[in-house]
């Protein structure tokens, strides 16, 4: 039998579920000795949180590859295509590897218990960076931490992030709860880089540090990043060492958290593993080289001049208020259109409250995923913030291409409220607009 084609390859692993959680390690860990450990094949650096996962896996993925290292970078959710989840020296894995690497996995899934969606996603990343012979593999969580398909690896660094409170009925209601979960990356004598900030929260994260006799460094403590006054520029000061005028290369003032974690990660790699190899020298001009070629796609990008379009995922409460906190500092000059759509497991008024004020009008949509709330009842919701105008169009391409149609070249529209929304606006400008 020959291989199976890439749409009915896709096809099959969505039908693997929509979250498909399962809260063991068993299954992945069979697959993966069944596929003889690929993941033990190259070093890895493991982050978990809530924000900042995708991008702050990005800058230290560009760093390492920047300076000579073959890399892989496994992030989710994907915007466009599934192969963006999987890269190799920051090209996405090939429709025809997408299907080697699906067509092994399913055939190491031999259990009872089937793998999940996460699961099957997970270890073909696994299995093709190590067919790729990547040296450093750089792995985002999904939702979780302790029982995360990706909680199988040893990295040489873990990273948490943040936390906001997300996934309860999985992770918790609490941010201690939370802490637990996502601390759960946390490995023995393993360094921890955090930008957890609740007292609850970090003091979990260093009680499971400390049980692990894990060295701990916290942001704001162990290393910062300030704003050099009057220019564009950031003045890192880190465990080690010292890095001005770094040009931050995504928008939004969360960045420069985001970029301080990784910062503080590639210090800890190339400190460890200098003299082994002349790679490992962790110099301005490798990390202001490797920071200028980071690319990271629906968060804050402009997609469009004129009229001004940005695409934010903004996909829960913490990132709408970090979208909200940019658009009023921003676009406060500006005529603003907010194009929405928001999953049905979001807290929808909250982020409504943080986003919509801002906007001149909104324009309420839905992403085709079947997790997408209604847009009624996101209308309902809307109406109790403003008396702006308010228009339902269903379909997210039609409610782009009628935002950019109402608007004149000196005004914004600014799409969000969730990944899949993103996306779907995202390929439509990938086929329009090229």
């Amino acid at each position: 039998m020959g291989k199976i084609a890439y749409q009915d390859c896709l096809d099959k692993i969505y039908g693997l579920g929509r979250f498909g959680i399962k809260l063991e390690l068993d299954t992945i860990h069979n697959i993966l000795k069944t596929l003889n450990n690929p993941q033990k094949n190259y070093y890895t650096i493991h982050i978990a949180g809530t924000n900042g996962k995708g991008s702050t896996a990005t800058y230290i993925e560009s760093i390492l590859r920047k300076a000579g290292f073959k890399t892989g970078i496994y992030t989710s959710p994907h915007l466009v295509k599934f192969n963006e989840r999987i890269c190799v020296n920051g090209e996405q894995i090939s429709d025809e590897k997408v299907v080697e690497a699906y067509e092994a996995v399913h055939a190491a899934d031999l259990w009872k218990r089937k793998a999940t969606f996460f699961e099957i996603n997970t270890a073909m990343a696994f299995y093709h960076f190590s067919r790729e012979k990547v040296e450093w593999a750089i792995i985002e969580t999904g939702m979780g931490g302790r029982f995360d398909a990706t909680n199988v690896i040893s990295p040489q660094i873990s990273v948490i992030t943040n936390l906001s409170i997300e996934h309860s009925d999985y992770l918790g209601h609490t941010i201690k709860a939370l802490a637990r979960e996502k601390g759960g990356i946390i490995k023995q004598n393993t360094p921890v880089v955090t930008g957890v900030n609740q007292p609850s929260g970090l003091g979990v994260i260093k009680e499971i540090a400390k049980n692990n006799t894990a060295p701990i460094f916290e942001f704001k403590h162990d290393f910062s990043i300030r704003k050099n006054p009057k220019k564009a520029t950031y003045l890192y000061r880190g465990i080690n060492q010292t890095c001005k005028a770094i040009v931050k290369p995504l928008p939004g003032d969360h960045q420069k958290e985001n970029l301080s974690l990784a910062l503080a990660t590639c210090e800890l790699v190339f400190d460890r593993f200098k003299g082994t190899d002349l790679r490992y020298n962790l110099s301005p001009t490798l990390i202001k080289e490797g920071l200028a070629a980071v690319k990271w796609p629906g968060r804050l990008e402009v997609i469009m001049e004129k009229p001004l379009v940005i695409l934010d995922g903004a996909h829960n409460l913490k990132a709408a208020k970090v979208l909200g906190k940019y658009l009023s500092s921003n676009l406060a000059g500006k005529n603003l259109t907010l194009v929405l759509g928001i999953l049905d497991d979001k807290p929808y008024e909250e982020m409504l409250n943080n986003l919509v004020p801002h906007a001149q009008k909104i324009i309420i949509t839905k992403a085709k995923i079947d997790r997408s709330l209604e847009t009624q009842i996101l209308k309902e919701a809307v109406k109790k913030i403003t008396n702006k105008k308010i228009e339902v169009i269903e379909d997210v391409n039609m409610a782009v291409t009628h935002a950019i149609s109402a608007c004149s070249d000196d005004d914004a529209i600014c799409i969000a409220g969730s990944l899949y929304v993103a996306g779907e606006a995202k390929e439509k400008f990938n086929v329009d607009f090229i």
